[in-house]
């Protein structure tokens, strides 16, 4: 017999379900008045009451903890205190730092304050100050990470890189500008540091430093060290540029005084070229370290650049590979710094950012930390040329993303990818905005020299746009239609059209090599650059062959979209095991590559991903390629101008 179907209700049934429903209504209106409660203070240009003081010890440098401890005049009422979200220069949300925060407590008076994390935002903290208290103790660490799969190493034994956006809570509802800091300051015994700050006094192992806004606190960083050494970088100017460099050991601060000659003439081309100072000072805060994150990041009066331990010890003048982080992060104090993109300025930061003219604050850096190096002597003409080549090459024939995405589109880069390893690299696109960007300026600097008969150039721009109010440190920001105004003062043209072509086409922006009066062409060997990237990263580049990046160990970090591996079958992330029969090295595959042109047979491939072993046949007989730029005859060679120093 089947069952039966009730159709009256079962009273208990019916008394369970209706309180289940009230208590979902119930609980539905809470959440209701949470989210009305959970209203954050928008930033108002008003100034906030007294003084935080900030003492943060970063003595512990054996179990990496930076333990922080402020004070904050308050008054009674709702409290929401910030740990900053957007910062300058980073052009994204902070993905790690939030991660690393731990062991809050706020106690007034001896007793502890409740507090609690805001529902929908997480950077947020929410408090009630209860009546008669003033102020507030609000203590917590940071822990550093130990290992590099962490998050980014800021403190070793040796060194420490001291962000204070990650050692400090701010208050809702202000302008960064409005709210003063007194910062301090604990270090191990013996250590030395430096930074844009100006020290109040000293007592023991601590330094404190005048009250600050929080917005120039954040952007003055500090690195220590028990290594430490201080470099003049304009002897007797008015203006002091320092470098201050932190090592692992004493040797790697030998800094030889070829070398100091190169710094101090790279700072004066600099001066050529923008023709002002925003800053009292300025400070290289550099660390030479296999241990400490390699940073590069920029500040108005400071920035940081981590080089390898033996960046100094083993440079050759006239030949100093990845010696444009200087100059990159210096022009930073121009452009990005004291001219800003209108939607990279925010007034506190936790507001977000709009990345839109990174083609101009990353891409025109970029082009002048390329440029500048060989006005200075650090790098040759021809090391520029070569590694134009390679730029050019990677875009043009290992970017197929370009195919579906745009210049302009990769400025939203860092938001998307956090600079963390994509699948599928080139198709996916990154941060394009960077060689793209340079590429472009290099299009505008040919343009601009054509158009005014070499009369004026990218100089010309750059030095008017940028020396405005010299000598404030107050940002000024910029539109697009300004900027192109600015070209047009220098030489009239329809900019617009002209910027919106290299933005928006569905290709690379590569008509400024010609217009330079040069051209990329392919051989079967690397240029110089080329060979010292390979032997730098021991790694595999056949992106532009058969669409293959490799690293040491074998594991493909990229394939070329619809390239030759692709169309075979080859996966991102495999192990390449062997070639054709035999054990996978470079050297093996490049053979294999020359063979495969002359037989015009498939090149063999052994893979192994997840357990699982595969042979794939990789059609691909146009051998090796390699870039190199060549003269166009009859063109001026604007290269030349471009990169001849400055008197």
């Amino acid at each position: 017999m089947a069952n039966s179907i009730r159709l009256t209700p079962d009273p208990l049934r019916l008394a369970a379900a209706l309180a289940m429903a009230l208590a979902a209504t119930a609980f539905a209106g809470a959440a209701f008045a949470d989210a009305s409660d959970a209203h954050i203070p928008p930033p108002h240009d008003t100034p906030f009451p007294g003084i935080i003081v900030l003492a943060v010890d970063a003595s512990d440098v054996d179990q990496g903890i930076y333990r922080v401890h402020e004070t904050i005049p308050v008054q009674a009422g709702p409290l929401t205190l910030l740990i900053p979200k957007w910062i300058p220069g980073n052009h994204a949300p902070e993905p790690n730092d939030i991660g690393k925060f731990a062991g809050l407590a706020i106690t007034a008076n001896g007793k502890s304050v409740p507090w609690l994390r805001d529902k929908y935002d997480v950077y947020a903290f929410k408090a009630d100050v209860p009546q008669g208290v003033t102020s507030l103790d609000v203590k917590f660490q940071f822990l550093a990470p130990r290992d590099s799969n962490q998050g980014a190493v800021v403190m070793t034994d040796k060194i420490i890189d001291l962000e204070w956006n990650q050692l400090s809570l701010y208050p809702a509802g202000h302008y960064s500008r409005d709210i003063t800091f007194a910062p301090s300051v604990t270090l191990p015994a013996g250590w030395q540091f430096g930074t844009a700050l100006e020290t109040a006094s000293q007592s023991g192992n601590t330094t404190t430093f005048k009250p600050t806004t929080y917005n120039t606190l954040v952007d003055s960083p500090i690195y220590a060290g028990i290594n430490f050494k201080r470099f003049d970088l304009d002897p007797g100017a008015k203006v002091p540029v320092h470098m201050d460099l932190v090592a692992d050991t004493p040797k790697e601060l030998g800094v030889t005084p070829d070398e100091l000659k190169l710094l101090r003439t790279m700072v004066q081309q600099e001066y050529k070229v923008f023709g002002s100072q925003h800053y009292k000072h300025y400070d290289f805060l550099v660390s030479a370290s296999d241990y400490l994150a390699a940073n590069g990041l920029e500040h108005h009066q400071s920035s940081e650049d981590g080089v390898d331990a033996d960046f100094f010890t083993s440079w050759k003048p006239g030949n100093m590979f990845h010696g444009g982080i200087f100059a990159h992060e210096f022009t930073h104090s121009w452009n990005g710094k004291f001219r800003r993109p209108a939607d990279l300025w925010t007034p506190n930061f936790n507001v977000p950012m709009g990345d839109s003219l990174l083609w101009v604050y990353e891409g025109e850096t970029q082009y002048w930390g390329e440029v500048l190096p060989v006005r200075s002597g650090m790098e040759t003409a021809e090391q520029f040329r070569d590694m134009l080549a390679v730029v050019a090459a990677n875009l043009d024939r290992g970017m197929p993303g370009f195919e579906w995405r745009n210049v302009q589109d990769t400025t939203n880069g860092e938001i998307i990818v956090h600079r963390r390893p994509r699948p599928y690299a080139s198709w996916q696109l990154g941060e394009e905005y960077y060689a793209g960007g340079a590429l472009i300026w290099l299009d505008v600097d040919a343009k601009i020299r054509a158009l005014t008969h070499g009369k004026s150039s990218l100089d010309t721009f750059t030095r008017e746009f940028y020396s405005i109010d010299n000598g404030s440190y107050i940002t000024e920001t910029y539109t697009i239609g300004q900027l192109i105004a600015a070209l047009n003062n220098v030489a009239p043209y329809d900019w617009t059209s002209f910027l919106c072509g290299l933005l928006d086409a569905h290709e690379p922006p590569l008509a400024g090599i010609a217009a330079s009066g040069w051209k990329v062409v392919y051989t079967d060997k690397p240029n110089a650059f080329e060979q010292k990237m390979m032997k730098k990263f021991r790694g595999g580049d056949f992106g532009t062959t058969i669409g293959l990046s490799i690293d040491q160990g074998g594991k493909i970090r990229d394939v070329r979209w619809n390239g030759p591996a692709f169309k075979a079958g080859v996966g991102s992330s495999e192990m390449l095991i062997a070639v054709n029969g035999e054990a996978y090295s470079t050297s093996r595959l490049k053979t294999a590559i020359e063979v495969a042109q002359k037989d015009e047979r498939p090149i063999q491939l052994l893979l192994k991903y997840d357990g699982r072993y595969r042979t794939v046949l990789v059609a691909y007989n146009a051998g090796l390629q390699y870039p190199h730029l060549e003269r166009i005859k009859g063109m001026p060679d604007y290269l030349d101008q471009i990169l001849a120093a400055r008197k």
